[in-house]
């Protein structure tokens, strides 16, 4: 199956769940995520928030920021195909919808808090396709495999999906990223990303 054709089936099957559905899955990804000393070692976590059909971030969000973490998260810039991180501390009042409509920082939260990604230990990735050696197939734009690779090179890299978005091997080409973990809502798999 070619990498469209893949992409295609596993969005159709991930829209397909319900907003309660969702949401459990979600809770009990972020419920992992969590309970991992992974991140209750990391001090700067970049999380995706979510858009629709993906796995649910804000919750977790909120949480990390409760805890004390530094959080940002991604801004689109489509002149010069990258992502810029930005530092929220509270979602309600410092996002607004963006580019594609996903949520984003707003102008006044981007002039004040882009952050140096250099201080990022964690990012929190989306995608379309994962598989368990850490293969991940994103929607397209290779925004994320852009960041990953040159503005986030020695952060943990940690996929975000519901089950039924794995597969045994995704198809991957010599610009994607590899993952350091994949979380679904049954649980933790550590690949095999070499540091």
């Amino acid at each position: 199956m070619n990498s469209r054709d893949l992409r295609k089936i596993s969005l159709q099957s991930r829209n397909k769940l319900s907003p309660a559905e969702r949401r459990d899955k979600s809770s009990a990804i972020a419920g992992y995520l969590l309970a991992h000393r992974l991140i209750q070692d990391a001090e700067h976590i970049f999380s995706y928030i979510h858009f629709r059909s993906e796995v649910e971030t804000l919750e977790m969000v909120y949480k990390l920021l409760q805890s004390g973490k530094t959080v940002s998260v991604p801004v689109t810039l489509q002149a010069e195909s990258r992502l810029l991180a930005v530092q929220i501390t509270d979602p309600d009042s410092q996002l607004a919808p963006g580019c594609y409509g996903i949520p984003e920082p707003t102008s006044q939260q981007v002039a004040r808090a882009t952050v140096d990604p250099t201080t990022i230990d964690t990012v929190i990735v989306p995608g379309s396709v994962f598989d368990l050696d850490g293969g991940r197939m994103g929607y397209g734009g290779g925004y994320y495999d852009r960041f990953l690779s040159r503005t986030t090179p020695t952060a943990t890299r940690i996929g975000f999906c519901y089950q039924l978005q794995m597969v045994d091997r995704v198809p991957m080409q010599a610009h994607d990223e590899y993952m350091d973990f994949v979380i679904t809502e049954q649980g933790i798999s550590k690949c095999g990303r070499i540091k």
